[in-house]
C-alpha cells in the first residue's frame, strides 16, 4: 500500500467529497470528528457510505470519532459494512485502544460478511500525553496496524501550551521529540511513519520544505488539509529519477553474496544496499499503480 499523500475532506461537504474523487492523492480520509459538527455527523455517515459505494483510485479511509464516545460506535456502525479501506482513529491513549476498535470491527466484518482484518487502522498516535508515554508499547503492533502518525495541535491543548511552534514558524522542541519518537515507534511495529499536516495550505514552499525534511528522516508519506497540498507531496516522497539511477547502480555494484562493494571512490555495505533496494521498490509500486 502506497501511502505517499493522505488528503482529509470534510464528509459532511458533498462539493468537497465531490472535487476528492479526481484528486492524485494515495489517500482520501473521509473525516467524521473535528472538520464535522456533532449535529452535521449523521447526514456525514450517510454521505461516506455512498462515496464508499463507488470504486475510487485512492485508498479510502475514515477518520472517525474517539474511541468511547457515542459518536465512535455510531461511526462504526454506520461505515463499517461499506468495507474502507481503514480507519484513521484519533487521540488513542495507547496501542491497546486499537484492541477495543478491533473487537468492534470482527462484529461489523462478521456481519457484512467481509474478510476479518479487511479494514486497517491508522492512529494519530500523539494526540494526548499519556499516548505519547505509550508509544514503545507499538513495539507489538495491536491488530490491523497499517501505519502511524502524529499531531501536535491536541497535544499543545493537552498540555495547556500557548503554540507548538516557536516564531521561526517551526515546532518547539516537545513536538520534534514527540515526532521522533513516533517515527521510531512506527518503525519498530514495521509500518509505516506518516507526517503530520502542514497547517498553512497557503505556504507551499514551507510545505515543500517540511515534506522533504520528513523524506529524509525516513517518513513515509505526509497528511494533507488541502487539495493543493497533495502534488508537493507526492513529489517529495516520490523517488527522483537520479534517485533510481544512483540506486540501480548501488545494487550493481554488489557482487552475488558480498557484503560491501566500491561505487564512485565510495565503499558501500548492506544499509546502503538495503536503502537502495527500497528506493527501487517504491518507484516499482508507483509506476504499477500508474
Amino acid at each position: 500500500m502506497i501511502l505517499r499523500s493522505l488528503l482529509f475532506v470534510p464528509a459532511d461537504s458533498e462539493k468537497k467529497l465531490a472535487k476528492a474523487k479526481g484528486s492524485p492523492a494515495d489517500a482520501l480520509i473521509l473525516d467524521l470528528e473535528d472538520s464535522v459538527s456533532a449535529d452535521n455527523r449523521p447526514a456525514a455517515r450517510a454521505l461516506v457510505r455512498e462515496f464508499l459505494k463507488d470504486a475510487h483510485p485512492q485508498s479510502v479511509w475514515v477518520r472517525i470519532n474517539p474511541v468511547g464516545s457515542d459518536d465512535f460506535i455510531r461511526d462504526i456502525e454506520a461505515v463499517a459494512a461499506s468495507n474502507p479501506a481503514g480507519f484513521v482513529v484519533p487521540k488513542p491513549d495507547g496501542p491497546h485502544v486499537l484492541n477495543i476498535v478491533d473487537a468492534h470491527l470482527i462484529t461489523r466484518e462478521t456481519q457484512a460478511g467481509l474478510p476479518h482484518g479487511s479494514i486497517r487502522l491508522l492512529p494519530v498516535a500523539t494526540e494526548t500525553p499519556v499516548s505519547v508515554l505509550s508509544l514503545q508499547d507499538y513495539r507489538s503492533p495491536p491488530p490491523r496496524l497499517a501505519a502511524l502518525t502524529w499531531g501536535a495541535e491536541d497535544l499543545a491543548a493537552a498540555l495547556g501550551a500557548a503554540t507548538n511552534r516557536g516564531a521561526d514558524g517551526e515546532f518547539l522542541l516537545t513536538y520534534r521529540i514527540v515526532r521522533s519518537l513516533c517515527l521510531i515507534a512506527a518503525r519498530a511495529a514495521g509500518v509505516a511513519a506518516i507526517e503530520t499536516l502542514h497547517a498553512d495550505f497557503r505556504d507551499a514552499k514551507g510545505l515543500e520544505r517540511a515534506a522533504r525534511a520528513a523524506q529524509r528522516e525516513g517518513f513515509s508519506g505526509m497528511l494533507a488539509i488541502h487539495p493543493d497540498q497533495v502534488e508537493i507531496i507526492n513529489a517529495a516522497f516520490t523517488p527522483s529519477a537520479s534517485d533510481v539511477e544512483h540506486a540501480t547502480r548501488v545494487v550493481a555494484a554488489f557482487a552475488p553474496g558480498a557484503g560491501v562493494a566500491a561505487l564512485d571512490g565510495r565503499m558501500l555495505d548492506q544499509p546502503h544496499l538495503k536503502q537502495a533496494k527500497q528506493v527501487l521498490a517504491l518507484d516499482a509500486a508507483i509506476r504499477s499503480r500508474v
